[in-house]
């Protein structure tokens, strides 16, 4: 499962990173991204083929339907049957797309307690997590343009933490994922290799949603996490 992420960067290192064309949204960094509320996204221009950075809403609403108010539920698809799931099987098949992350926080259960861990990789490179996105025609006719993060069983090291994890894919995956040259798009969903990730155990404020800022990814002090989830972060609060 991926509930909740950050993405500290500003737009015009991701569009350089991403390789995306013109226009550079104005969007600002957050440090605990919910469903429902608005991140960037890479997507493909289906004309002109260039990749395109922009904000979408998290949680699918798939065009058929009736109202929006299930789109919390469908922030994650799992990557197993998504190919036959009514809800996202039409967007997989069309509508792929890249969700830029600088890394995601997961809760593991510690004694009576869970304890919530960053999850970023070890180079420090920003996260392209495999996604889906759709366009709802609103009552007012307006477009609500939403995306779902897929995921997958979890590598041996997230498996510390959660059986889940989102699908990072590598930069090799890119053209294939986004439609831009031949490949069997599900054949990518498949976990990140352990040694790929850096973990570390965060405060326990990053659980609501109304905590965001810098300080939600440095080291939780008083944690005592195990020696495989106690990496060094890749990032600084600032």
């Amino acid at each position: 499962m991926c509930g909740r992420y950050f993405l500290q960067r500003e737009p015009q290192r991701l569009a350089e990173y991403f390789e995306t064309a013109p226009p550079l949204p104005n969007h600002p960094p957050s440090w605990n991204v919910a469903p429902t509320q608005d991140s960037l996204v890479v997507r493909r221009h289906p004309e002109s083929g260039a990749r395109h950075l922009g904000p979408l809403r998290w949680g699918l609403v798939p065009r058929w339907a009736r109202d929006a108010s299930g789109a919390a539920k469908l922030m994650n698809a799992r990557s197993e049957g998504i190919t036959e799931k009514p809800s996202f099987r039409e967007a997989f098949a069309r509508r792929r797309c890249l969700v830029p992350a600088d890394g995601f926080y997961e809760w593991r259960q510690e004694g009576t307690r869970k304890q919530p861990y960053a999850v970023a990789l070890a180079s420090g490179e920003p996260m392209a997590l495999a996604g889906l996105w759709e366009g709802w025609q609103q009552p007012d006719g307006t477009w609500l343009r939403t995306f779902s993060i897929i995921t997958t069983a979890a590598n041996a090291k997230q498996a510390l933490v959660h059986h889940r994890m989102p699908v990072i894919l590598p930069r090799a995956d890119w053209p294939a994922w986004l439609g831009e040259a031949e490949g069997d798009p599900l054949a990518l969903l498949r976990p990140s290799p352990a040694g790929d990730l850096a973990c570390w155990p965060v405060p326990a404020r990053v659980g609501r949603f109304a905590e965001n800022d810098a300080g939600l990814i440095a080291r939780d002090p008083e944690a005592q996490p195990p020696p495989e989830l106690d990496d060094p972060s890749p990032y600084e609060p600032r």
